[in-house]
């Protein structure tokens, strides 16, 4: 993939997702259940952490990462449910707009070359492609999580 499909994959598929967040009212965002016992907001910390992660990878070529990456998925997931469970929907959704705003930011430092060779990065696996590794924590897990959570406001109609 190149550097502007990847930067055009990553900004069309936030709006979309900005554009499902701005239809829900903050009481809304609260409701457990989304997916499993995640709410909006749980999901939003969620897709948060997993941008953050990326950020240093992108600045430093280095895939070098939370410990939560060596557990398997489930065990990370309620990991990171854990660590942000308790913080105020307000500081959620401003942290995790900043996390995209870095994304965004370290994405645009990377070269097409980049993007596809994993031997620009230090300590990652020969047969990863980068950009798949950075689009599966920011625009296609937006996608991932919208259409589940669309279908819970659907179900809630």
């Amino acid at each position: 993939m190149d550097k502007t499909t990847f930067i055009n994959a990553l900004i069309d598929s936030r709006a979309q997702w900005d554009a499902l967040m701005s239809q829900i009212d903050e009481k809304s965002m609260l409701v457990p259940g989304v997916e499993g016992k995640w709410s909006i907001k749980d999901i939003i910390a969620h897709v948060m952490w997993c941008e953050l992660e990326m950020v240093p990878l992108m600045q430093t070529r280095i895939l070098a990462g939370s410990e939560l990456w060596n557990l398997p998925q489930d065990e990370g997931n309620e990991a990171i449910y854990q660590q942000y469970r308790n913080h105020p929907l307000h500081e959620i959704l401003a942290q995790e707009q900043e996390a995209y705003a870095q994304v965004l930011a370290a994405a645009k430092t990377l070269s097409d070359e980049e993007l596809n060779d994993p031997h620009r990065f230090k300590d990652m696996p020969g047969d990863w492609i980068p950009w798949k590794i950075l689009a599966g924590n920011s625009f296609t897990h937006y996608l991932d999580h919208i259409n589940s959570i669309r279908t819970w406001l659907a179900q809630r109609l």
